[in-house]
C-alpha cells in the first residue's frame, strides 16, 4: 500500500549482518574500558547512525525540529531529543544521515517519523534503511578517542578556529567541551551509513543485470525488450547523477578539518575503523563494471535499433510497390495487351 512520505512506517528494520570493519575486528580492544569502570567515568551509552534518503534539506529541518536546534558546521544539531528523562543529541546531515548520542534504535525511529519523514525533507527516500550502532562513555580524566569499537569522551586540546557557544545555545545533555568531538566522530559514522547506501544500490542494479552475459553467450540475444533495455540505461544515468552530484566525495577529508589536526584525527580514526576509503575503492570499481554494462546495453540498444530501421525501410519499400500496382497496373496491363496483340497481327502466318 502506497503511503505519503509524512505517513512512511520507521519500524525498525530487520538487522543487517554487520561488515567485517576493523571496527569490529578491534571490538576486543575496548575490553579494558568497559570491564574496569572507574569513578570518573559514566556507564556505557549508545550512539545510533540512520539514513534513511539520499539527501536531507536541512533547511527544511529547521522550520520544524526543536527551537534549541542549531546549524553547527556541516549538519543540524539538535542539542536535546527525547522523553522521560531520558535525553540524548542528534546531528542531522544532508547526506541523508543522522547520529544519535545517547539515544538508542527505538528513539532514532522515532525522531525520523516525526521530524525526518515530514514533507519536504527527504530527497529520494530509501527502500530499505541503513544503520550503524556504536557506543560510548564520558570520562574527563581519560584522552577523548576511539578505541576499538568503543568512544571516549573525555578531555581534548583547545581548537583554533571552532567558535564556542554562546551561553544559553545549544544547551546539550552531554558535555561541551566534547561537542566538535561528538561532531567529528559522528560525520564520519554519517558517511559511512551513507556509502552503504550507496553500495546496496549498485548491488541491487548489477544484480538486475547479472544474467545479461550468460544470456548473451548462449541465445546472442540480451534477453529484454527494447523497453525493458532502456529502463536500465535510466536507472543507471539516474544512479551515476546521484553518485556525481548528490553526495559527497567520500575519499576526501572535509575542508573543515584542515585547520584543526585534533579533530581530523577523530575523523580519520574512525574513517579507517570503518574502512570508508576501502570501500569506495571497491564501489569505484563496480561502478566501472557497471559502465561498462551501460555501453554494451547502448550498443544492443543501436543495434536493435537499427535493425528495426532496415525492416521498416523494406516494408515502406514493399508498400510503395504495392500502391505503384494498383495505381499504374491496369494501365501497364493495358499497354502489355496492346503490344502483344500489334506483334500477332504484323507477324506472317505460315
Amino acid at each position: 500500500m502506497a503511503t505519503t512520505s509524512s505517513q512512511r512506517n520507521y519500524d525498525p528494520p530487520k538487522p543487517k549482518p554487520k561488515a567485517t570493519t576493523s571496527l569490529r575486528k578491534s571490538a576486543s580492544a575496548s575490553l579494558p574500558i568497559r570491564s574496569n569502570p572507574t569513578p570518573t567515568r559514566s556507564p556505557i551509552q549508545s550512539i545510533f547512525t540512520l539514513t534513511t534518503a539520499e539527501k536531507y534539506y536541512l533547511p527544511g529541518i529547521r522550520e520544524i525540529a526543536p527551537e534549541e536546534g542549531i546549524l553547527y558546521q556541516d549538519c543540524w544539531w539538535i542539542p536535546r531529543w527525547g522523553e522521560n528523562n531520558s535525553y540524548g543529541e542528534i546531528f542531522v546531515f544532508g547526506n541523508g544521515s543522522f547520529v544519535c548520542w545517547g539515544l538508542g534504535q527505538k528513539e532514532a525511529h522515532k525522531f525520523a517519523s516525526q521530524v525526518i519523514a515530514r514533507p519536504g525533507i527527504q530527497l529520494n527516500p530509501l527502500k530499505e534503511l541503513e544503520t550503524e550502532d556504536l557506543e560510548f562513555v564520558t570520562d574527563p580524566a581519560e584522552p577523548t578517542r576511539l578505541q576499538g569499537d568503543l568512544i571516549i569522551l573525555g578531555h581534548t586540546p583547545p581548537l583554533d578556529s571552532v567558535p564556542l557557544l554562546t551561553k544559553g545555545e545549544g544547551r546539550s545533555v552531554l558535555p561541551a567541551e566534547t561537542l566538535s568531538a561528538r561532531y567529528a566522530f559522528s560525520q564520519a559514522l554519517a558517511r559511512s551509513t551513507a556509502l552503504s547506501a550507496l553500495e546496496s544500490a549498485l548491488e541491487d542494479y548489477l544484480s538486475s543485470v547479472a544474467l545479461l552475459p550468460q544470456t548473451l553467450s548462449a541465445t546472442g540475444k540480451p534477453g529484454l525488450s527494447r523497453k525493458e533495455l532502456i529502463k536500465k540505461l535510466g536507472v543507471l544515468m539516474k544512479f551515476r547523477q546521484g553518485l556525481n552530484l548528490n553526495h559527497e566525495n567520500f575519499s576526501d577529508t572535509p575542508d573543515f578539518y584542515w585547520t584543526e589536526p585534533i579533530l581530523e584525527g577523530y575523523f580519520n580514526s574512525m574513517s579507517e575503523a570503518l574502512e570508508i576509503k576501502g570501500r569506495t575503492v571497491s564501489v569505484n570499481e563496480k561502478i566501472t563494471y557497471a559502465v561498462e554494462t551501460q555501453s554494451l546495453l547502448r550498443e544492443l540498444l543501436a543495434e536493435s535499433s537499427g535493425h528495426r530501421m532496415e525492416l521498416i525501410i523494406i516494408a515502406l519499400i514493399a508498400v510503395e510497390v504495392v500502391i505503384a500496382i494498383i495505381r499504374d497496373g491496369p494501365e501497364l496491363w493495358e499497354l502489355l495487351v496492346k503490344r502483344d496483340q500489334s506483334e500477332a497481327e504484323v507477324s506472317p502466318r505460315p
